[in-house]
């Protein structure tokens, strides 16, 4: 049977070397935002004391990330260099239509590392809305400026920002595949694993010191876990068969798994440190890419038992599955919300693979794309956004993509296919 790669690929494994985090000079991203969204807090980023001699563009990273959101609407920020030490002439600034203002300064100290400060401002009502500073060294400076975004998007929305977050994903370029851990959009891309063979469904944990990932090095799948900081890895499912599809409870101790150890695809679950695995499901079927639900209680995953792949709900201790998936033939790669509202998935829909988001709880779905390969969606861990790979201009890329569709910027690689992203974990 031809089966298509999104429904396979699960089960296909990844030879993958370990090693320490190394930085990559190619695997740089350009983001490219696009769409308008009905109630964007337009916002004016000035240009930062200091940010021309910095080797980071602090406001331009700032202003990128809140535009990247979707919640947020640059207005003009050229004028006179401010900062965060005096009190702007907030007239001008209201003139040009923005209802809040950020100012800052980023200046080199003697020991060689940077000062970065910010203050935000509200316009309309000329008040202070407060601020903070950042001393960091200047492998650091990106991470201060998405800090300030998180800052400013949590102040002016009751939402947290996932600025400061990571994504996981892997490219292949010519032979060579790459685990990469990035910063949320995409620049400061670190290789965390690289390999001739393919590397197959990362895997954050949730308090996301730790990747799981499918490696064929051996050449049989096997699931290993990778300790990001370290480099450092362990084997944790090597049964007869393949092992493939890991997914992280949220107490971080067990995976959930796909083995074929009994026969066909079934689902287990295992120690994070290994051991014996305990089998979920009992089906005739293929079932594959499990999903924890945020509180532990149920596991999602995908399931051809009536015949096609949907996607099934069911105790996380196992019992009988539920079908979640009713609206088109062919369902696959769950993502879920971390509140739980929210189910994101990849459709077959006439021939095509595309992005849907399902409200679970009146089971209303809306495709968000226009492209025709869609794979692998994420959710950011606020829920506001989702990472995906498609396919666009011949090769494939991460987009991020706002709920409703309306909001969405790519992240265009410089070298190679990108695909299986995740999104990791508000850092702790």
């Amino acid at each position: 049977m031809n089966v298509p790669r999104q429904w396979r690929r699960r089960d296909l494994v990844a030879a993958l070397g370990a090693g320490a985090l190394l930085p990559s000079a190619y695997a740089q991203f350009r983001v490219e935002v696009t769409g308008v969204g009905l109630t964007q807090l337009p916002i004016a980023i000035a240009p930062f004391r200091g940010d021309a001699e910095a080797p980071q563009k602090i406001a331009a990273i700032v202003q990128a990330d809140l535009e990247r959101s979707g919640q947020f609407r640059a207005v003009d920020g050229s004028g006179p260099t401010l900062d965060e030490a005096a009190r702007p002439d907030v007239s001008p600034w209201r003139q040009k239509g923005a209802d809040s203002l950020a100012v800052g300064s980023v200046s080199r100290l003697a020991d060689g590392r940077y000062d970065v400060r910010y203050r935000l401002w509200d316009v309309v009502r000329g008040q202070d809305l407060g601020g903070q500073s950042f001393v960091v060294v200047a492998g650091d400076l990106r991470l201060a400026a998405h800090r300030i975004a998180d800052l400013i998007y949590e102040k002016l929305t009751g939402d947290k920002g996932v600025f400061s977050t990571r994504i996981a994903y892997v490219t292949k370029a010519g032979p060579r595949f790459n685990l990469w851990v990035a910063d949320a959009d995409g620049e400061n891309a670190q290789s965390a694993l690289a390999s001739p063979e393919p590397i197959i469904s990362p895997a954050w944990s949730a308090n996301g010191s730790q990747l799981a990932y499918v490696s064929f090095e051996s050449r049989k799948p096997v699931v290993y876990v990778h300790s990001v900081a370290s480099g450092q890895r362990r084997l944790v499912a090597n049964f007869r068969g393949s092992n493939s599809a890991p997914a992280w409870a949220p107490d971080g101790r067990t995976l959930a798994v796909t083995l074929t150890r009994d026969g066909g695809s079934q689902l287990y679950t295992i120690a994070a440190t290994g051991g014996e695995a305990k089998r979920l499901t009992q089906s005739g079927g293929i079932d594959t890419e499990p999903l924890y639900a945020a509180d532990g209680r149920n596991i999602y995953f995908v399931s051809d038992r009536g015949g096609a792949p949907q996607i099934y709900r069911m105790a996380a201790t196992g019992g009988e599955p539920q079908r979640v998936t009713f609206t088109g033939g062919y369902n696959i790669s769950p993502a879920l919300s971390p509140d739980g509202r929210w189910l994101a998935y990849i459709s077959r829909i006439s021939g095509a693979f595309k992005l849907q988001v399902m409200e679970l709880a009146s089971g209303n779905v809306q495709s968000v794309t226009d492209t025709t390969a869609d794979e692998s969606p994420s959710f950011a861990p606020n829920g506001r956004l989702i990472v995906y790979a498609t396919r666009q201009g011949g090769r494939e890329a991460l987009m991020t993509t706002t709920l409703d569709g309306k909001i969405k910027a790519r992240l265009a690689g410089q070298s190679g296919d990108i695909r299986e992203p995740d999104w990791g974990p508000f850092q702790r």
